[in-house]
C-alpha cells in the first residue's frame, strides 16, 4: 500500500507523548538529588526550607494543612544565598493565604509529566473541597529577548522591546502550573478546559524590566458540566502591580456541578470578516515552544486523541494573543481584554478574524470561516 504523502504543513514527525511534555532539555539530576535527601532526612524546625519550595513533587497540603507540623519556626526561617522563604501561615490581611516563595520559575515539562503520572488510577491525591489557601510568587524574572522575539513571530506581534499583553502569561504561567498540579488541587489538570481569560494591562512593561510574580486560585463554583474556578497570576514592577490575569478553567465531572445553564437561544449573527488565518499544524508545536505550555493535546495526534480530540488544537492562548496582535497598534497604554474559548480550533484549520469599535471599545471574534461557529469571543476597554 503506498504511504500517503506528507503534507509540508504537518509536523515531520509524531513524537512520542512523554516526549512532547518534556520540553526542552534539562538536568533534572539535583532535583532527584533533593528528593533523595528529602526521603531519608527528616524535617526539624532549624533545617534549611529551600527543598520545600524547589521540589517540585511536593503536595501543597503539607504546608497548609497538616496540623502536626511545627511551622511557627518556619514562618521565621529565612535563608541565606537567595534560597526560598516562607512567610507566617497567619498573615496579616484580607486574603489569609499562605505566601511561599519559590528559588525560580519551575519546569512546566516535570509539571506535565507529574500531572499525567497522577491521572493514572490509584496515584492521585486526596483532592480538597475547595481552594488552597496559598499563594505561591517568584522574584526577579526577566526577558530573554531573543525568547520575546520569538513569541512576537509566532503570534503575529511587532518586534519591539514592549511585552505584549499575553506575554506576561507565558512569562509566568509555570508559576501558576506548580500550583495547580498539587495533588490536592481541587481540580485535576488532566482533562482541565480553559474557558476565559482576562488581563488587565496596568501600564506598558519593557523588555528590561525585572517581574515579580504571584499565583492563587479563588472562586471555585458549579458548573453545569463540573466545576470551574480562578488562576490568578500578577505581575509586578518594583513593588507596583502592573499586570493581571485572571484564567478560568473547568473541569468536566461526571456528575453535574447545578451550576446556571447555558443559553440554547439562537446563535448571534456572525459578524462581517476582516480577515482569514490559515491555523496550520505548526502553530501548535511552535507556541508549545515559546510558551513551554507542552500539553500534548496541542502538538501530538496522539496526545488529542488521549483527551477525546481527533485532531490537535490550537492554544486558546495563541488564538487571544493572534487577535491582539491583529489590533496592536490600536491598543491603548492601559486596558482589559477579556475573551471567552468558546469552539477548539483544530489544527489545521481557517479561521474569520472580525472586529468592531464602539467609542474606547473594542469587540473581536473569531469564527470557522465556512460554517460562521464561534470559536472565540473578546472584548477591549
Amino acid at each position: 500500500m503506498a504511504r500517503r504523502k506528507q503534507r509540508p504543513e504537518e509536523p515531520a514527525e509524531e513524537l512520542s507523548v512523554h516526549e512532547l511534555i518534556e520540553g526542552p532539555t534539562q538536568d533534572l539530576t539535583s532535583a532527584r538529588a533533593a528528593l533523595a535527601a528529602r526521603d531519608v532526612a527528616p524535617i526539624e524546625a532549624t533545617q534549611d526550607l529551600s527543598a520545600l519550595a524547589e521540589d517540585r513533587t511536593q503536595d501543597l497540603s503539607a504546608l497548609v494543612d497538616d496540623r502536626t507540623q511545627d511551622l511557627s519556626s518556619a514562618a521565621a526561617a529565612v535563608t541565606s544565598g537567595g534560597a526560598a522563604t516562607l512567610t507566617a501561615p497567619y498573615r496579616t490581611g484580607p486574603d489569609g493565604r499562605l505566601r511561599i516563595d519559590l528559588p525560580r520559575l519551575p519546569a512546566p515539562g516535570a509539571l506535565y509529566r507529574r500531572a499525567l503520572l497522577g491521572a493514572l488510577p490509584g496515584t492521585g491525591g486526596r483532592r480538597r473541597p475547595d481552594v488552597p489557601a496559598v499563594e505561591l510568587g517568584v522574584s526577579g524574572v526577566t526577558v530573554d529577548p531573543a525568547h520575546l522575539a520569538d513569541y512576537d513571530r509566532v503570534c503575529g506581534f511587532r518586534l519591539a522591546d514592549r511585552l505584549p499583553a499575553t506575554y506576561l502569561h507565558v512569562l509566568g504561567f509555570p508559576l501558576s502550573l506548580r500550583l495547580m498540579t498539587a495533588a490536592e488541587f481541587p481540580i485535576p489538570l488532566t482533562g482541565v478546559v480553559h474557558v476565559a481569560n482576562r488581563i488587565t494591562v496596568r501600564r506598558p512593561v519593557e523588555a528590561g524590566e525585572t517581574v515579580d510574580f504571584r499565583t492563587y486560585a479563588e472562586n471555585l463554583r458549579p458548573h453545569e458540566r463540573g466545576r470551574q474556578l480562578d488562576v490568578v497570576l500578577v505581575g509586578s514592577v518594583g513593588g507596583e502591580e502592573v499586570w493581571r490575569g485572571v484564567s478560568t478553567y473547568l473541569g468536566r465531572e461526571r456528575t453535574a456541578g447545578g451550576g446556571p445553564r447555558r443559553d440554547r437561544g439562537d446563535r448571534p449573527t456572525t459578524p462581517a470578516a476582516s480577515a482569514q488565518w490559515r491555523v496550520t499544524p505548526r502553530v501548535g508545536t511552535d507556541y508549545a515552544r515559546v510558551s513551554g505550555d507542552h500539553n500534548p493535546i496541542h502538538t501530538s495526534r496522539l496526545g488529542a486523541r488521549l483527551f477525546g480530540f481527533p485532531r490537535p488544537i490550537a492554544h486558546g492562548m495563541w488564538s487571544k494573543a493572534r487577535c491582539l496582535a491583529a489590533l496592536e497598534s490600536r491598543l491603548p497604554d492601559s486596558y482589559t481584554v477579556e475573551v471567552a474559548f468558546k469552539l477548539p480550533v483544530p489544527l489545521p484549520f481557517t479561521v474569520a478574524f472580525s472586529a468592531a469599535a464602539t467609542g474606547a471599545t473594542w469587540d473581536f471574534a473569531l469564527h470557522d470561516a465556512r460554517q460562521g461557529r464561534p470559536h472565540l469571543v473578546g472584548t477591549v476597554r
